[in-house]
């Protein structure tokens, strides 16, 4: 860096000389910094998912193949899992207002470039760009409510940032799917750009919390960061693509993962014996705090899973549109929101050890209940399984984030937030890789359950044939096309029953994982909450 440039980004970054703690920032003007952060991490969280229920009209735009379309969404998710941890470095270089407002500038600027996309190929390189840059707004929001707010205020922050963190990913595939019909695909792009300017623009204007160390860009170990890169980024692309590729059977697949086994090595190696790492594991020397994580992976693999499963059984079984699986599933939402006050209120007067306790036993009673649907479940039949899903993360996300992030100060507490994220994105990850492998093998198995079920009644299969072959008969006036539709339903049946059971077999193991990890409540003790922290001392 040229003398001439650092001191243009001196006069750039500046704060003044005397500068206010966060938490003592008028109450009016916290609340507003932090509506604003809130939002443009809403932004960026359900821009995951919104392509998910648009994804056959962008690749028909684009005249992508089936293989090319897939990293629209794996690009994204690669490169929002590296920033997630790198935010906290970038937050004390570049300082919490201009590393958020940079965010959501170049994140508005990457959503345009998606809509305007020529090509699957240039598509796919905005996508990674914007995934890239919205990583860094959600643990920065995080960390900055800790530093914001104390007392009874901070025990919103959880709550608040808990439902935006799990409604954002719900509203996604409905809200994309919605506007595709009405508008066209691009518009789910377009539609950030209006908001992502107002965010920036505030951003500039209001969050002004700590002040930047520009000489820290100087020390980036390159190796730490390249190594987390490929640690992270080949982790997430065996996980999306190896349910669809045969995992290590495919040579891709199993490339990456050997380069993502180095890569943690070296990351590793670096976070300990690095001059100036990029990303610090030292929050994890509290056993709270790795607890908390723990915690956070769990959540994150029944959320995401839940939130994966529940419209793919409903498209796939049932044949519903997008239209109608947005709203089959938007009681959920509606449930996290209402459920937050309740949330946030136990977390100021019970312990969260019994808290998240019972939100563990109720996320397992959730996905029981889904592990005997029929092929017939709809709006009615879901709602119950959806309504205690819905109130059981709450229960879940709000002590875990207390436990978490209660006892950190400023620059510990921005890495802590970026680790404890990075948590719930890879058990999302995990979670929607293992669901695909169990549904796709239990499918195979009751299929091969059902056929030897037939074959053993040997008369049952051929009589059922007939009948209904005689039945289509009787209409289509051909006796041999119609043998053939009717030995077509059956196996359309078939598959759509061996189906059904497959989906109540994964939702039962998913119970059992909800209760399994019920054992480390009891070890996990409440975080020591601080006073206001200090901003950085530069």
């Amino acid at each position: 860096m040229t003398e001439a440039t650092a001191h243009f980004g001196r006069r750039f970054f500046s704060e003044p000389e005397v500068m206010v703690l966060p938490a003592d920032l008028p109450t009016g003007r916290k609340f507003l910094i932090f509506a604003v952060m809130a939002f443009g991490m809403f932004m960026a969280l359900i821009d995951i998912q919104i392509v998910a229920a648009s994804l056959n009209d962008v690749q028909a735009g684009l005249a992508a193949g089936p293989d090319e379309i897939s990293w629209v969404q794996t690009g994204y998710l690669m490169a929002e899992l590296v920033m997630i941890p790198f935010s906290a470095f970038l937050a004390q270089a570049l300082s919490t207002r201009w590393l958020f407002s940079l965010s959501a500038a170049l994140f508005t600027l990457s959503s345009a470039l998606c809509g305007a996309a020529w090509d699957i190929q240039s598509m796919i390189l905005f996508r990674v760009i914007q995934g890239f840059v919205g990583g860094a707004m959600v643990p920065t929001v995080f960390a900055t409510g800790y530093a914001l707010f104390t007392g009874p205020q901070r025990a919103m922050i959880p709550a608040i940032l808990g439902m935006v963190s799990v409604l954002a990913p719900t509203l996604g595939p409905t809200v994309g799917g919605w506007l595709t019909d009405a508008v066209g695909w691009r518009s789910i792009f377009y539609i950030n750009v209006a908001p992502g300017i107002a965010v920036t623009l505030l951003s500039i204007l209001l969050v002004k919390v700590d002040r930047p160390n520009l000489r820290m860009l100087k020390s980036i170990d390159y190796s730490h960061l390249i190594s987390m890169a490929v640690f992270l980024g080949g982790l997430e692309y065996v996980l999306e693509e190896g349910p669809r590729h045969d995992w290590f059977g495919d040579p891709n697949i199993l490339t990456a993962a050997w380069a993502s086994a180095v890569g943690f090595a070296l990351f590793l190696e670096r976070s300990f014996n690095s001059s100036g790492p990029i990303v610090k594991l030292t929050p994890f020397r509290k056993p709270t705090f790795a607890i908390a994580c723990v915690f956070n992976l769990v959540i994150g693999f029944g959320l995401y899973s839940a939130t994966y499963l529940v419209p793919v059984f409903l498209g796939r079984v049932r044949g519903y549109d997008s239209l109608q699986i947005g709203t089959t599933v938007f009681v959920v939402g509606i449930t996290q929101v209402l459920s937050t006050v309740i949330a946030a209120r136990l977390s100021q007067s019970a312990d969260p050890r019994g808290v998240i306790s019972v939100g563990l036993i109720l996320f397992a009673a959730s996905l029981w209940l889904a592990s005997y649907i029929t092929p017939d479940w709809g709006f009615v039949a879901w709602l119950a399984p959806q309504m205690l899903r819905g109130c059981a993360v709450m229960l879940c996300i709000v002590p875990s984030v207390g436990m978490a992030l209660g006892g950190f100060e400023m620059a510990e507490l921005r890495y802590a937030s970026g680790l404890f994220n990075l948590m719930r994105n890879l058990g999302g990850a995990i979670g929607i890789a293992v669901v695909n492998t169990w549904l796709s093998d239990n499918t195979r198995i009751q299929a091969a359950r059902m056929g030897e079920a037939l074959g053993e009644n040997a008369r049952r299969a051929p009589d059922f044939v007939a009948a209904l072959a005689q039945e289509i008969g009787q209409r289509a006036g051909d006796p041999q096309q119609a043998l053939l539709a009717a030995q077509g339903e059956l196996a359309r049946l078939v598959g759509r029953y061996a189906l059904t059971t497959a989906f109540n077999e994964v939702f039962r193991l998913m119970a059992w994982l909800f209760i399994a990890a019920l054992i480390l409540a009891p070890f996990c003790r409440p975080a020591p909450q601080t006073g206001a922290p200090p901003p950085d001392a530069h």
